[in-house]
């Protein structure tokens, strides 16, 4: 239970890129949380992805503006590097995630305690979620497996989203959650990353119309991954 709703809706977004600004002037504007999963050294680099059949700008944003620009969401690590996890020593996954992690607390003030694990595909196993779980601060860390429903997870290191943003049954998904009534407590877990909106993988509009849908529900929790999972 959320402060006494049973269903909650939270966001995750990858990278740290300055389309993160945009997006959160949506969420802020619905009264939405997100969790945003930065590596802390790429802070300040600028670059452009191709996505989609079009060149898309993968700027980062610097560490002196994190604090102001991500104000009332949640700061998480994406690892130092954004390397494949499974391929890495033990020692290697235990420096990318716990550096980051601490970078990351020294940069917005607080100690940061989620994650999400980088790359696509199988980006993580049970060795890597057990070397995080006993050997870094963290206490969270979001896959990219989506289970397209909103039942409670028992392992928080391996966590499932509900759904990728930019899935086609992202709308379904959505409209499912709203008209649920269940005693069972229900979290509407959505991720992605803000630069394939620029890539229209999905369009700004039509994000903040599902924004919109979602947003100011009396029987719905709104909180960051740290909110409604810790």
């Amino acid at each position: 239970m959320w402060n006494g709703r049973k269903k909650a809706v939270t966001f995750s977004f990858d990278d740290g890129v300055t389309q993160d600004i945009r997006m959160i002037e949506i969420l802020n504007k619905c009264g939405l949380k997100c969790t945003f999963n930065l590596n802390s050294e790429f802070l300040g680099l600028e670059g452009t992805l191709d996505r989609n059949g079009r060149t898309v700008r993968h700027d980062k944003i610097p560490a002196d503006k994190i604090k102001k620009i991500y104000k009332g969401h949640e700061i998480a690590a994406h690892t130092l590097t954004h390397p494949f996890l499974p391929s890495l020593s033990d020692e290697e996954i235990i420096r990318q995630v716990e550096m980051d992690r601490q970078n990351l607390s020294k940069i917005c003030g607080y100690e940061v305690v989620s994650m999400a694990y980088p790359c696509g595909g199988e980006n993580n196993n049970n060795h890597v979620a057990e070397i995080i779980r006993n050997n870094t601060g963290i206490k969270l860390a979001r896959t990219i497996t989506s289970t397209y429903d909103f039942k409670a997870q028992e392992n928080l290191f391996r966590f499932n989203p509900s759904v990728y943003y930019i899935d086609e049954r992202l709308d379904e998904i959505v409209d499912e959650f709203l008209a649920l009534e269940s005693d069972e407590p229900a979290l509407l877990y959505i991720w992605g990353h803000s630069y394939e909106m620029d890539a229209e993988y999905i369009t700004w509009e039509k994000f903040e119309s599902v924004c919109q849908r979602l947003a100011f529900h009396d029987d719905v929790f709104y909180g960051t991954n740290k909110e409604v999972l810790l």
